[in-house]
């Protein structure tokens, strides 16, 4: 009996080293709005959106210490559509059922850095989301007035079968590169870096990348932007630079923004314009948005966001999905505004 115990105790111990060697977390955002988007003659449309702040999602991440400083790491995170309780469909991939399409991957870590494999954002996606007040979302992204240059690139926020390689804690600076196989996938086949400085209240960085012509891309799509901000602490100051080729076509645009918090409270705004220039021809497309953000508790925030996107003949840049369909017009103004709550867990 004395040794059974002996042995039972023994077990408990190990199965607890064991443990604490490894951990997983479940984590997830759910932000829902009152959204109202108007596109000109297209006319416009109330609705019960998402995403307004922060894109909701569900996700799992986990990592193990293997010792001598080595660590496996996975992370699974999935869309969703906390409107109608659909997965990810809204990212493109047909289907309303739970899938992993903002992230999927698995990575080594030590002091050389980390090695990432699997579905991950590309490095020139991190300026246009870093560097705007509103973080790519909602009726206020900066995003909704940038294309790539022609048509076929699927990398403008993530591409499939990557592997990447970041850089470990370096005194402020951070980078990485990434390739990723096309496999038969217009529009994937990409490669590109990002390089950067963070210390005390400046961040800057850099990145270029190249998605191959594959398939009916008319050429290689290049993408290159910049992006920079200083916290003043009273205030966020931001500014960005992108450009994106291919062939004939370049479209290029900055945005200027901040956030200025106070208290619980944040309010935002944005400037940001694009110049498509294509066939001897240069329309522009320019938008405003301002926002307000009420923190709750750390966990959950009240918001309200407005923007107006205004394009010139030939464009057809909309404030925001969720709108009535612009298809068969432009140069057209697009005004959004959303009412909303964002909760992480």
């Amino acid at each position: 009996m004395k040794k059974s115990l002996l042995a039972l105790a023994a077990l408990t111990a190990f199965a607890g080293a064991a443990s604490a060697q490894s951990s997983v977390t479940l984590f997830g955002v759910v932000d829902l709005n009152a959204r109202n988007v108007k596109n000109g003659s297209a006319g416009d449309i109330t609705s019960l959106s998402q995403d307004g702040i922060a894109s909701s999602r569900l996700g799992f991440r986990g990592v193990e210490d293997l010792g001598g400083g080595l660590r496996a790491g996975f992370w699974l995170e999935g869309a969703l559509g906390p409107d109608t309780g659909t997965g990810s469909g809204s990212l493109g991939s047909g289907s309303t059922s739970q899938q992993w399409q903002r992230r999927s991957t698995l990575s080594l870590l030590g002091g050389f850095g980390e090695i990432r494999l699997g579905r991950d954002y590309t490095p020139t996606f991190w300026n246009h989301t870093v560097f705007d007040p509103f973080g790519t979302n909602g009726v206020g992204a900066a995003t909704n007035n940038w294309a790539q240059a022609g048509s076929g690139a699927t990398t403008l926020v993530r591409a499939s079968n990557t592997a990447g390689y970041f850089l470990p804690a370096l005194g402020g600076v951070y980078g990485q590169v990434q390739i990723a196989a096309a496999e038969g996938t217009v529009g994937n086949k990409y490669f590109g870096g990002r390089v950067g400085y963070a210390a005390g209240p400046v961040n800057v960085a850099v990145a270029y990348g190249v998605t191959e012509k594959l398939g009916t891309m008319a050429d290689d799509t290049i993408d290159t932007n910049v992006g920079f901000s200083w916290n003043f602490g009273f205030m966020n100051l931001m500014a960005q630079y992108r450009m994106s080729e291919q062939a004939s076509a370049e479209n290029t645009g900055f945005l200027l923004g901040a956030t200025v918090p106070f208290g619980a409270s944040t309010i935002k705004i944005a400037y940001s314009e694009t110049e498509f220039s294509a066939g001897g021809i240069a329309p522009k497309a320019a938008q405003i948005a301002v926002g307000y953000q009420y923190d709750l508790s750390k966990r959950t925030a009240l918001y309200a966001n407005f923007s107006q996107v205004d394009n010139d003949a030939g464009l057809r840049f909309t404030a925001g999905s969720g709108g009535p369909s612009a298809a068969a017009i432009n140069g057209f103004k697009s005004t959004g505004a959303e009412l909303g709550i964002r909760h992480t867990f």
